[in-house]
């Protein structure tokens, strides 16, 4: 009598090990992709109004920042200090704006909408809006500390 192995459940990825996350996202080609429907719903979103004056009219810069930030940020090559000669911390990055919580709460919701046309899994989807609210929250109690003590 044989026996039949078993089929091996599929192993989903364990987002924030290894380049796990970077790889869900689609590599830079994906996060480009993300950053840049980011960066539409912000030019669009009437709520988005106040965050999206505080970038340059141009956005060419703004977009790169950010997709090589989030390269390095999801475990993938570390691309933001290769081209920009150091590395970023993005809470001291934002902490000469005056950015309160109403703005991390657009912020968020560009994000959200921009992750939703995305073909990313829906689990690395509510991973990484969870992941991005930590540094986003950060910005905001820096910026308010910085506005009370500047």
């Amino acid at each position: 009598m044989s026996q039949q192995a078993s089929p091996q459940p599929v192993r989903h990825p364990i987002y924030g090990q290894d380049d796990a996350s970077y790889q869900a996202a689609g590599g830079l080609q994906g996060l480009t992709r993300l950053v840049d429907d980011f960066y539409h719903v912000m030019s669009t979103l009437p709520a988005a109004a106040r965050i999206r004056a505080m970038h340059p009219q141009d956005l060419t810069v703004s977009r790169d920042k950010l997709a090589l930030f989030l390269s390095g940020w999801l475990n993938g090559p570390r691309l933001f200090s290769a081209k920009y000669g150091k590395g970023i911390s993005m809470p001291r990055a934002h902490t000469h704006l005056p950015i309160v919580e109403e703005d991390k709460v657009a912020w968020m919701r560009c994000m959200e909408l921009a992750l939703q046309q995305q073909d990313y899994e829906d689990e690395f989807k509510a991973y990484l809006l969870a992941q991005l609210n930590v540094p986003a929250s950060r910005i905001v109690t820096l910026c308010e500390h910085q506005s009370v003590s500047g």
